[in-house]
């Protein structure tokens, strides 16, 4: 099983995370957090680096659903989707596959939430 979903895109990196934006809404989710690696590795260890982006997606009535289910789930949260430049001028989106990374937790429910969004992550990259 593999543990994310992903797509390549053409065009710029920018006008990429864009989209990648517009479509994570599209199915509920709204970005709370954005790591550029790009960025950090730069500043904190002098390392060049390719565009790569980290977004925090979180659709919040699904976390909200999740943590009724497992108070610890937030551990998992929120669903991380990259956006990094790829090799032949390329942009790949990467999201997490949820339902891989709620292997390790017996909670059956929590599993078939988790394969809910998976569907909408996927639905997101198909609409890239």
């Amino acid at each position: 099983m593999s543990y994310y979903f992903s797509k390549m895109l053409d065009g710029p990196f920018d006008e990429a995370v864009v989209k990648v934006k517009a479509a994570l809404a599209r199915e509920g989710f709204g970005v709370i957090s954005e790591i550029d690696i790009r960025q950090t590795l730069k500043t904190k260890i002098g390392v060049e680096f390719r565009p790569y982006l980290i977004l925090g997606a979180c659709n919040p009535a699904l976390a909200h659903e999740a943590l009724l289910l497992e108070d610890k789930v937030g551990l998992m949260l929120p669903c991380n989707v990259i956006v990094q430049e790829a090799d032949d001028c390329l942009i790949e989106v990467a999201a997490i596959d949820p339902a891989a990374s709620m292997q390790s937790i017996d909670n059956q429910a929590l599993k078939a939430q988790a394969a809910l969004v998976g569907e909408k992550l996927q639905a997101a990259l198909e609409w890239l």
